[in-house]
């Protein structure tokens, strides 16, 4: 699965403590839904056309 990030592990272990936890519902995975968002701005493809995972 680490093909599908686009930040390599030394690049998230400085990321990785920012995210703020607002407690409630249980978080998805932090980093898979950053490599997302960076995928979409490097690519300027459509959120609809991010690829199922």
């Amino acid at each position: 699965m680490p093909e599908l990030f686009w930040l390599n592990d030394t690049q998230w272990a400085a990321i990785e403590p920012l995210p703020p936890d607002f407690g409630g519902k249980p978080r998805v995975d932090d980093r898979r839904v950053l490599s997302s968002v960076l995928h979409r701005i490097r690519e300027g493809s459509r959120w609809r056309a991010l690829p199922d995972a």
